[in-house]
């Protein structure tokens, strides 16, 4: 198989260049609008429309088309794999020398579009994490890690399909098993808490 078909044959994920960050802030039996319930929206072709929550969260003009070409390879990799990819995996996938991807994916970082660890490699593609988290999510017969609680249901919403969360209370550790369906979770008594205010998530964002 030819790096361009492996590319052609991989989910079509298609990522804007931009990213969101919207609150849930809700009493029990409530649920969240249907707008601002995920870190994902249905715009026409299946895109993950990403806004976000403070000014200048980034450059534009720092990333280009190839940056977002590499970004949707990323992301649509991760969809298939389950887990985060090797640079060597999406540039192989598209036929570019692996610096380049790396390259993109710095300035992408720098960008708040993907968060990358000290090596260089995926540690967030929100809503997936690239490292195993206390978030287990099934969806479309697959399973992957979310970054808390938020991109959990995010991950269900990005694929368009029903999905269950794994994870458990951060107060007492009760576990939890969280059916959504259509976007909304079956048990309505759950409250969703942010302890970090918004315009400060970028401070840290590992430990937001």
């Amino acid at each position: 198989m030819t790096s361009c078909s492996i590319a052609a044959a991989l989910p079509s994920v298609q990522i804007s260049a931009s990213r969101c960050w919207r609150t849930i802030v809700g009493a029990p039996g409530s649920t969240p609008p249907r707008a601002a319930r995920s870190c994902a929206s249905r715009p026409p072709g299946a895109e993950i429309v990403l806004a976000s929550v403070t000014r200048r969260v980034y450059d534009r003009d720092a990333m280009d088309e190839r940056d977002i070409q590499i970004r949707n390879a990323t992301y649509g990799h991760f969809v298939e794999l389950g887990h985060a990819p090797m640079a060597a995996e999406v540039a192989r996938a598209l036929g570019q020398p692996e610096d380049e991807v790396r390259a993109a994916w710095r300035r992408l970082h720098d960008a708040h579009a993907i968060v990358l660890d000290e090596a260089g490699d995926i540690l967030m593609a929100n809503p997936f994490s690239g490292v195993p988290t206390s978030f287990v999510v099934e969806a479309d017969d697959r399973r992957w890690y979310a970054n808390c609680g938020w991109d959990a249901f995010g991950i269900g919403e990005a694929l368009h399909v029903d999905s269950v969360i794994e994870t458990e209370c951060a107060d007492c550790q009760e576990p939890l098993h969280i059916e959504v369906h259509d976007g909304r979770p079956m048990d309505k008594d759950l409250v969703f808490n942010v302890l970090v205010p918004a315009a400060a998530w970028w401070d840290d964002i590992g430990y937001t």
